[in-house]
């Protein structure tokens, strides 16, 4: 098959879960031996035509002028190229600023698969008109796209309700690690079981400040590690707040895979505060590197974990949970076993990258007969 995708800030991945989806899920499918095409922006760092037998295209994307609004003119763009260049599959990673681009061009020229992603209009970070205009794309999206792919068996309920439209579940996928170093410990000043980890965009609908607050209210000394970039209005909001209280550590955004594994795994807690959305990357990686998972408390991060994580939704539970946690962790070992097997049988990219290429195959196939 010859397939693109579409709709990341590129590959290799430097910025968050899509572009993390985009590059394990095309390595996977060109080992397969499938020609895939990967769309990135040209300011992207990686200025190669190839990144490990993956092709690259580059477009001009103006978001360092026009901020957010660029990517509806870059994702036009890149979708006009791919319908002009003769894919099977075309692969849109999210909905938001490509929908528009549905209806301006003839998409009949290839099969375009988008995978819906979260619902993003429910993000605080948006104001009111941001909302409205996103609202309008996921119902344009969910009209035009010719099929669609949910993350997650909640957001594929939603948009069975919402919409009466089907969708084929396909979630995010995550690798067992096999590799850390102690010298990123050193590196970071944090000791084995020292230390908390957080690992997340520094947004309102991810909890930052109900997981600081209870660890906080605690009482406990140990480290709070963020990694996250701050560059955000809210994230710097929050390094100020926090600046003086020296158990709160941001370090900022770490791409290095080996540096993530080795403070996921060595890490006391991990504690993951996503409330919006499907299958979070950065939950499947979190057990996939064996952490002690304490997670926000919603329908979305359930589905995943199941039984197998400490839940909050308020400062108090944050609170109660460090206050008592030489109990709670007697489930850490079940918890950590029960979440590799999850990996393993649900969520490793060669399973996905399997998936995918049975739905890719299928759609195909199936065009191929309408055309005859």
């Amino acid at each position: 098959m010859n397939i693109a995708i579409l709709g990341t800030r590129g590959i290799p991945n430097n910025y968050g879960g899509f572009e993390q989806f985009a590059e394990n899920l095309s390595v996977e499918l060109s080992k397969k031996g499938h020609k895939v095409t990967v769309y990135n922006p040209e300011y992207h760092y990686y200025k190669e035509g190839k990144f490990k037998d993956v092709t690259i295209i580059r477009k001009d994307n103006p978001e360092t002028k026009f901020g957010n609004a660029a990517n509806f003119i870059y994702d036009f763009v890149c979708l006009k190229d791919a319908l002009n260049n003769n894919f099977d599959i075309i692969l849109e990673c999210g909905y938001g600023s490509v929908a528009f681009s549905y209806m301006l061009l003839d998409i009949n020229k290839s099969t375009i698969v988008t995978n819906m992603d979260g619902m993003e209009w429910q993000r605080t970070k948006w104001n009111l008109l941001a909302k409205k205009i996103l609202k309008i794309s996921e119902k344009i999206a969910v009209k035009k796209s010719h099929y669609l792919v949910s993350d997650n068996t909640c957001i594929q309920g939603y948009y069975k309700a919402k919409y009466q439209r089907d969708s084929f579940y396909i979630p995010y996928g995550a690798n067992i690690i096999n590799k850390t170093d102690d010298a990123v410990l050193t590196k970071y000043n944090i000791d084995k079981d020292e230390y908390f980890l957080l690992i997340s965009r520094l947004e309102p609908e991810n909890n930052i400040e109900i997981i600081l607050n209870g660890i906080i209210k605690s009482g406990t000394k140990k480290k709070v590690i963020i990694v996250s970039n701050p560059s955000a209005k809210y994230g710097k909001k929050l390094i100020k707040k926090y600046y003086n209280n020296t158990n709160v550590i941001f370090v900022g955004s770490i791409y290095n895979q080996l540096e993530l594994d080795t403070l996921r795994l060595n890490c006391k807690a991990y504690f993951h505060g996503h409330s919006i959305g499907g299958t979070n990357p950065s939950l499947l990686e979190a057990m996939a590197s064996k952490a002690f998972i304490i997670s926000h408390d919603n329908i979305f991060n359930r589905s995943v974990l199941k039984e197998n994580a400490i839940y909050f939704n308020t400062i108090n539970n944050i609170n109660n949970i460090i206050s008592d946690f030489d109990n709670l962790k007697n489930n850490k070992n079940s918890f950590i076993e029960n979440n590799i097997q999850s990996i393993k049988d649900n969520y490793s990219w060669v399973k996905i990258a399997n998936q995918y290429e049975k739905l890719f195959n299928k759609l195909i196939a199936k065009k191929i007969i309408i055309c005859n």
